[in-house]
């Protein structure tokens, strides 16, 4: 096994910034139990078939058994013009990732603290919904296993963009000034107030009276505000201090344009609508774009390696380099199943397996049906997706940026690729 060496004036900008230097240990898979050529000749054909049938340019894998890294490697290209290729230490937009790696730790620690409780009314703490009827008595718990019966998505760009195509000046201004700080992208910077319409909207929105799974976002989209009405500091530098920083995860956040990384930033989508441009180093969801690219329910990017970091400290139960900093209590409890007798896999915050995925073929299964019911993780609709299994030990990272040159290239769920290469890994050990 090796250690990645970190140049020095990198250990000295992770001194002077906070950076806990946490280094992945890597291995060979043969030496870690599993059959590298299955591995690799699986994995090449995976990929390539996934590139070949326009499911993405370009993606990579990252897979740690226990907590040592057992492969790591770029396919493709950032575009089709096979132009720029995939670096492993490229940053990518996590979409939908963002919710279980951005508000989510930090709504664990604050029930390990006391200051939320997941079977309280969730207006008991968002004080607009102690004067909604139909959302005073929503439980936290309910929220985030996605059974509260919440509209799933609302396209805000509706309130910011004409039928005919035109932009509403009074939310949105080609330049910045004191009523106009949130930037949704270059030259377009979103009104003050917008973030307060959108909570009302929110707000006022409709709930079923019918308790079953439907996943919502909505509530990712305001926890944000509620993390910083409860720990009283900014939502960005209270994860970066409890969270991000411990763990060494130094890639790992909002709005990565303005924190001079050397990586590359894989683009999105060719935005036709609102951006009229390539999206590149900006959130590709519209929501969260609106709401200055730093929201709960999107915004965050990363690297592979920093991601890999944060879910072997979910696998881990809370523990990092022998820093416990969220209880394994809490995350076990946010890591189960929470209302299986309405055919809800869903954790708290977290994806679970299909209810009965051990028994179902791979091209039916989510996600492997070798992953453990204990497994849990999330994916991202750019193309991401994470996983943990702390009963197999095995953490798994699949970065691609499958909505471009749009978001209705569908193949990378049709034809299963992220299902079948998680799948290689745990065929291979012990073969």
């Amino acid at each position: 096994m090796k250690k990645i060496a970190i140049p020095f004036f990198l250990f000295i900008a992770g001194i002077q910034f906070g950076f806990a230097q946490r280094e992945l240990i890597h291995a060979s898979p043969s030496q870690m139990g599993f059959d590298e050529a299955f591995i690799n000749r699986s994995v090449d054909f995976l990929m390539k078939m996934g590139i070949a049938s326009l499911a993405f340019p370009g993606a990579q894998l990252l897979i740690a058994k226990n907590d040592t890294v057992i492969f790591h490697k770029a396919y493709g290209y950032h575009t089709y013009d096979s132009i720029q290729p995939v670096a492993l230490n490229d940053l990518y937009d996590l979409a939908s990732v963002t919710k279980i790696a951005g508000p989510l730790p930090a709504l664990m620690k604050l029930v390990d603290e006391g200051k939320l409780d997941l079977d309280k009314p969730f207006s008991t703490y968002w004080e607009p919904w102690q004067k909604r009827k139909d959302k005073k008595d929503l439980t936290l718990r309910e929220i985030l296993a996605h059974q509260a019966g919440l509209v799933p998505y609302i396209v805000f760009l509706n309130e910011v963009v004409r039928k005919n195509g035109k932009i509403k000046k009074r939310f949105v201004h080609d330049s910045s000034d004191k009523r106009f700080l949130g930037q949704a992208y270059d030259g377009i910077y979103i009104n003050n107030r917008f973030e307060r319409k959108m909570n009302r909207i929110i707000n006022r929105s409709e709930v079923s009276v019918e308790k079953k799974y439907l996943y919502s976002g909505l509530t990712f989209l305001i926890f944000p505000r509620l993390i910083e009405q409860l720990t009283g500091k900014d939502y960005q530098t209270y994860l970066e201090e409890n969270f991000y920083q411990p763990i060494g995860a130094h890639t790992l956040g909002y709005l990565p344009t303005g924190k001079n990384f050397v990586n590359a930033i894989v683009p999105t989508e060719v935005d036709s609508i609102f951006r009229k441009s390539l999206v590149k180093g900006w959130v590709h969801d519209e929501n969260a774009a609106l709401k200055g690219g730093v929201s709960g329910n999107a915004g965050l990017f990363a690297t592979a390696d920093d991601l890999a970091k944060l879910m072997l400290l979910y696998q881990n139960y809370g523990s990092a380099d022998g820093q416990q900093l969220i209880s394994a209590e809490t995350v076990k409890e946010f890591t189960e199943v929470q209302y299986p007798e309405n055919d809800n896999r869903r954790g708290l915050g977290f994806d679970k397996p299909l209810l009965n995925n051990t028994e179902l073929p791979l091209a039916e299964a989510y996600p492997s049906p070798l992953a453990s019911p204990a497994s849990f993780g999330h994916s991202g609709f750019t193309g991401t997706f994470v996983w943990a299994d702390p009963e197999n030990k095995l953490t798994y990272i699949f970065l691609s940026n499958r909505v471009y040159p749009s978001r209705d290239h569908q193949n990378l769920y049709s034809l299963g690729i992220r299902e079948g290469l998680q799948d290689v890994f745990y065929r291979a050990e012990g073969r």
